[in-house]
């Protein structure tokens, strides 16, 4: 049987975005430290970590094996050799299955497959970089191998090398620790050795700046902002948003399944929204003038889901003169939230709303009031 080969190469910074580079070996068979091939040239790259790659019953499996030129080629020469034994019919350990221990890179590769096929793609997405990340920061080949330490590393490695914020370096800490919950290892790290984030409370809008943001609107801008708004819809359920989730009678809207797209609301939750009269007339409008074949409410040319609200939202911002950055579509579910919220909705009600999973969801949207028989309140304590 034919060999078989196992790639080194080394991540970098290229003029076409991050890339696995070829390494380059010199006369003697050693790695030239932190010299990649680009472009058919050499050139030094400084940073970033060397990675083995091979395949394991036709897929591709890629193992990070840290910065040291060095360690890394020897770690490439025994994986080969072990590869190429079992290949050969000799009685070798595999990599991925030592005295019953499975390698990390192996157990990634499969844990983000079974992802990819039970979860929604952002989520595989963030998965993928958690995880990415740690095999970066973390060189054990097998899984058991783990230990605390190698978790505390990796949240100092995101935190200073990678410039994560304490919010996403502690949402990737979680996802590893998923991962490894799902490999069946628990209780390496306590509870004080998890990162922390100070939680931010959510911004809502003031009247002054919707006032602003509408008046600088045109008829079409402004149904698409209100619809936010009124309905404390997320992004993507504002997109796949059809005809046939408003019912007009009954003044509501629905976030439903939507199997002909691939779509499915977060947490597989269907749920059902009350809508404001002044919604409900200015939809009646849209419908009338809209397009009979297209199931979409907010459609592109084609019956696409309109995928630019954002860009739209900052343009119309710019427009309006208000500092554009205070301007992001998750404000608007905010503003929704804590204006029901101050109406006297109960939390129930406005979670339901919402389409959180729990209740401390919502809560965070409990904010102080700031309405003038408020404030008529506290000058009469202190007068």
């Amino acid at each position: 049987m034919a060999n078989r080969e196992v790639n080194l190469t080394k991540r970098g910074k290229t003029t076409h975005g991050w890339r696995y580079c070829r390494v380059v070996l010199s006369a003697n068979g050693r790695v030239k430290p932190d010299v990649v091939i680009v472009n058919k040239k050499e050139e030094k790259h400084l940073g970033g970590a060397y990675y083995l790659e091979w395949r394991e019953g036709g897929k591709r499996v890629r193992l990070s094996v840290g910065k040291d030129a060095a360690d890394a080629n020897a770690r490439r020469l025994r994986k080969e050799a072990e590869i190429n034994a079992v290949n050969n019919g000799l009685e070798v350990v595999p990599e991925n299955s030592k005295n019953g221990h499975r390698s990390l890179a192996s157990a990634v590769t499969e844990y983000l497959e079974e992802t990819k096929l039970t979860r929604k793609p952002k989520t595989h997405a963030a998965y993928s970089k958690a995880l990415a990340y740690f095999q970066e920061s973390c060189h054990k080949l097998f899984l058991h191998e783990i230990e605390r330490r190698d978790l505390l590393k990796f949240s100092a490695f995101l935190r200073d090398e990678k410039k994560q914020s304490p919010r996403s370096v502690h949402n990737k800490f979680e996802n590893v620790m998923t991962f490894l919950k799902a490999q069946g290892i628990r209780g390496l790290v306590g509870k004080n050795d998890w990162p922390r984030f100070t939680e931010e409370e959510p911004e809502i809008y003031e009247q002054e700046e919707l006032d602003k943001l509408f008046a600088a609107c045109d008829d079409e801008e402004r149904l698409w902002f209100e619809f936010f708004l009124m309905t404390g819809m997320r992004e993507q359920e504002v997109m796949y948003t059809y005809w046939s989730d408003v019912n007009f009678a009954a003044n509501t809207v629905r976030v439903t399944h939507k199997p002909d797209r691939g779509w499915t609301p977060k947490a597989y939750k269907e749920r059902e929204i009350p809508i404001p009269a002044k919604l409900v007339e200015r939809l009646k409008a849209r419908k009338a003038k809209a397009d009979k074949t297209c199931g979409l409410v907010f459609p592109t040319a084609g019956c696409n889901p309109k995928l630019d609200f954002l860009d739209c939202l900052k343009a119309v911002a710019d427009r309006a003169k208000p500092d554009k950055e205070n301007f992001w579509l998750h404000k608007f579910r905010a503003t929704f939230a804590t204006w029901s919220l101050w109406a006297g909705v109960d939390l129930r009600t406005v979670q339901q709303w919402l389409g959180h999973s729990d209740m401390e969801s919502t809560m965070r949207y409990l904010k102080p009031s700031r309405s003038q028989h408020v404030r008529e309140k506290v000058n009469e304590i202190f007068a």
